[in-house]
């Protein structure tokens, strides 16, 4: 049994779009499929693993400006030519029936304006250490930087589908990347990671990354190491590259560290209790009938009544 698990909602409904025919539809052949595919995966998780408490943490904003100005790049390849991000308009169309299938179950979100889930994510995640055990459930490598053996907290990583989670704390991360176990932000800063538009550095790839944080501890090991002028310990050619790309890793650090301090009313007041039944079972009714969701709703509540 896991204290609180925190839902990487956007990974989870994406994954259940692009994993679910869009054959599914509603009576008036509206495509359902995220929403179906998103009500299963968290009946199925909490039938498994019984959390306390649960947080389907939202974007409020997908490309935050604090990011972007520390790094131009990222996630620039996701820009839309309305300036939006590329969500498929099938998707677009069910998130509103996503945000009122979990509100009229009750299920807590959150969401922070100017913040990634993500950020949301880590904030209640190290808030939420302090009070037992948290898993975190992302198809987002990202978020590996989050586990911590203390908590513990780990991510439940969902590449291999929702019923073959891959559990991932720090020995696991450790043996996967050959990394300090919670220094995956600084293996990814150093590597780079094309999917969000993060260069690397331009030579340093797993292997090189992976010997430096071995070496040096962190990536402030590695650049305190590189102000002393230490040669000693840095891969062949791993210096000079360094070198050149010290403004790059400067901005690095502000966009790959998940944000854990967010302070804000939406996090701060939110009640995570995990409802043993609906919060609005008229409006669940209507919502399952109007976009035929009946059976993936009954789903989850009989998860969510389960002693």
């Amino acid at each position: 049994m896991s204290g609180l698990m925190l839902l990487d909602t956007p990974s989870l409904y994406f994954r259940a779009f692009f994993g679910v025919p869009e054959s599914v539809t509603a009576p008036d052949g509206t495509p359902v499929n995220a929403v179906r595919g998103l009500v299963d995966m968290i009946a199925r998780l909490v039938q498994d693993r019984r959390p306390d408490r649960l947080v389907c943490c939202m974007d409020a904003d997908w490309r935050p400006a604090f990011r972007v100005e520390a790094l131009p790049s990222y996630k620039a390849h996701r820009v839309a030519d309305d300036g939006g991000d590329q969500t498929p308009d099938a998707l677009a169309a069910q998130l509103p029936v996503i945000d009122a299938v979990l509100e009229a179950f009750g299920l807590a979100r959150a969401g922070v304006a100017g913040y990634e889930a993500d950020d949301v994510i880590g904030t209640l995640a190290v808030r939420g250490a302090d009070a037992g055990p948290v898993d975190v459930v992302t198809g987002d490598r990202d978020l590996f930087q989050l586990v911590d053996e203390r908590g513990p907290v780990q991510v439940l990583y969902t590449a291999r589908g929702i019923r073959n989670l891959q559990v991932m704390g720090e020995k696991e991360v450790a043996a996967k990347y050959g990394i300090p176990g919670r220094g995956y932000a600084d293996y990814a800063t150093l590597r780079g990671d094309p999917s969000d538009g993060l260069p690397g550095v331009p030579g340093v790839g797993d292997k090189t990354a992976a010997a430096l944080l071995t070496r040096f501890g962190s990536l402030e090991g590695v650049l305190a190491a590189l102000e002393a002028g230490t040669a000693e310990g840095f891969p062949a050619g791993a210096r000079r590259r360094l070198e050149a790309a010290h403004d790059y890793l400067a901005a690095a650090e502000t966009v790959v560290r998940v944000v854990t301090d967010i302070d804000d009313p939406a996090l701060r007041d939110l009640d995570d209790r995990l409802p043993e039944r609906p919060r609005d079972p008229e409006a669940l009714v209507e919502l399952a009938d109007r976009w035929g969701l009946s059976s993936p709703v009954n789903r989850l509540l009989n998860a969510l009544a389960r002693p």
